[in-house]
């Protein structure tokens, strides 16, 4: 009988467990800032380079960026969202380079997700 008595104890500890990595992982999910907090939050913000391909097919246009910047405001990741593909990668990589005052939730300094549009005009 201890063993019967032992599977619904053992199931609502799996349910707690499960229950509490979910809630740890959403406490992880980085915080959505506007693109004005993010740019007012930039302390170093490197220009791209234009491509010289697209200067010579005379290419423009806009960019758009998402940078998930850590809890000490270094850049780990630059997700692109849209815009020509000759000109994205020097976006991203420009934006891989900023620097940014770290971001805070609760007194804490947290990850976050910046927006961040940029705009080759020749």
């Amino acid at each position: 009988m201890n063993s019967y008595a032992s599977k619904p104890a053992r199931l609502a500890g799996a349910i707690c467990l499960i229950l509490l990595c979910a809630s740890a992982l959403n406490a992880q999910e980085p915080k959505k800032v506007t693109k004005s907090e993010g740019l007012a939050a930039a302390t170093l913000k490197v220009q791209p380079e234009y491509p010289p391909t697209a200067r010579q097919l005379k290419i423009e246009g806009p960019v758009e960026l998402e940078a998930v910047v850590a809890e000490n405001g270094t850049v780990e990741k630059v997700n692109i969202l849209s815009g020509n593909p000759i000109l994205t990668r020097p976006a991203a990589d420009a934006v891989r380079k900023w620097k940014f005052t770290p971001f805070t939730a609760d007194g804490k300094s947290v990850k976050a997700l910046v927006p961040v549009g940029m705009n080759f005009k020749l």
